[in-house]
């Protein structure tokens, strides 16, 4: 069996021994100082009567599962807490943390440190967090069977770990995680929807540490992929500026949606924030009710003069990218703003550049009021198998749209 490694469950009540092999104490806590080096253990807390004595990691010569460690020097310091060190013991086992290739929430059971040798000392670097079985029986048996028989014991066990690099500690406090230099950048890389299954899974302090520094962008996809009620605890336990800045991010329907959920004074401290047009597209679909057309479009969609052409269609989806992933359908408007036509997105690409759009236009255009209650919505997506339909206000000027994933979500609150 190799020795190049160590459990942090080991790795406690090893004995320390000073520069003639005298034991000193024995290690009781290790800590990062992420600032320093995010994975290699810096200091090591060891136990000598009642008081606690820091030892730097260059004041280390060796470390072993049966010999323990030696110094190379005795200035030893009394401990002191340090705002920029996370103590391993306190800060980590037990804890909840993020991994981010599993996309889930695991709790910290051990930690598995590598043991490197760089010609002058033996330095410890976290390898693995441990979450399964075996370190459960490590824990279990820790000070009461020697250390080598947990290992032979454990053998038949399968492990089970993390890398270290695709870990992501939370931390609530927003200036002990400055000091701690921890980053969400590996949360911001994640599909929304995996992110939202981590933000669900989390408690409501951690939650807010998310959305807190992630980017708003970022949040604000996360957002809607969230619960509602949980949307809205999440926006009540943010800064109205933070709060609207994500909001302002999310579509007008969503944004609707989510601060509909809020008491009225926090909605409105929210909308305070918010920039005018984005603000002004939120309030005016609050004004409908929830189960009604009105509170299901959103306002998010490419609009052309019926007399527009294939050319001007093209030119209009360049300059409406952000929409694309999501877009099937372009409308057409008179000049008094009614709805005319609805042009499949693909028939564009079969047509010459000069074509006139509306001679592409679907045969029966089907659309609905923005009072028509959301169940004779849901038939007509059964009934013609749309992808979008078209919402026209009194006077059947365009109003909004409601598309798929607008009725999936009215299907699964259901």
């Amino acid at each position: 069996m190799l020795d190049n490694f160590l459990f942090f469950t080991e790795l406690t009540s090893l004995p320390v021994n000073d520069v003639k092999g005298r034991r000193i104490g024995r290690v009781k806590d290790a800590a990062l100082v992420p600032l320093v080096n995010p994975s290699r253990i810096d200091r090591y807390l060891v136990g000598a009567g009642a008081a606690w004595l820091t030892v730097r990691f260059d004041q280390i010569q060796s470390i072993s599962l049966d010999q323990g460690i030696f110094l190379t020097d005795e200035h030893l310091t009394p401990y002191h807490d340090d705002e920029y060190m996370m103590r391993l013991g306190r800060d980590l086992l037990d804890q909840q943390i993020i991994d981010v290739n599993g996309r889930k929430v695991v709790r910290v059971t051990d930690l598995t440190f590598e043991i490197r040798n760089d010609g002058l000392r033996d330095t410890l670097t976290i390898r693995d967090v441990d979450i399964g079985i075996r370190s459960i029986l490590r824990r279990l048996l820790q000070g009461v069977v020697p250390p080598r028989w947990i290992r032979r014991l454990q053998q038949p066990i399968p492990p089970n770990s993390i890398a270290w690099e695709f870990c992501n500690v939370v931390e609530p406090d927003p200036q002990r995680r400055l000091r701690l230099n921890l980053s969400y950048q590996k949360l911001e890389e994640m599909h929304p929807a995996d992110l939202a299954d981590i933000v669900e899974d989390l408690a409501p302090a951690e939650r807010e540490a998310i959305f807190e520094t992630i980017d708003s962008e970022v949040a604000a996809d996360a957002l809607s992929e969230i619960d509602p009620k949980m949307q809205a605890s999440i926006l009540e336990s943010l800064e109205p500026e933070k709060a609207a800045d994500i909001v302002e991010e999310m579509s007008p329907d969503e944004a609707a949606d989510a601060l509909s959920e809020l008491e009225d004074e926090t909605s409105e401290e929210i909308l305070d924030e918010m920039d005018s047009e984005p603000k002004t597209e939120v309030q005016e679909l609050l004004e409908f009710e929830e189960d009604t057309a009105g509170g299901l479009m959103n306002t998010e969609y490419v609009v052309l003069p019926d007399d527009a052409t294939v050319n001007d269609a093209m030119k209009a989806l360049q300059e409406n990218e952000e929409l694309l992933e999501n877009l099937n359908t372009i409308f057409l408007i008179d000049d008094e703003g009614r709805l005319s036509a609805s042009i499949p997105l693909a028939r564009l690409f079969l047509a010459a550049e000069g074509v006139r759009l509306k001679t592409l236009g679907s045969e029966s255009l089907i659309h609905v009021t923005v009072e028509e209650h959301q169940d004779r919505v849901l038939e007509l997506f059964d009934k013609y198998n749309l992808l979008t339909l078209p919402v026209v206000d009194d006077s059947g000027k365009l109003a909004g749209v409601i598309t798929a994933d607008d009725v999936i979500s009215v299907l699964r609150q259901k």
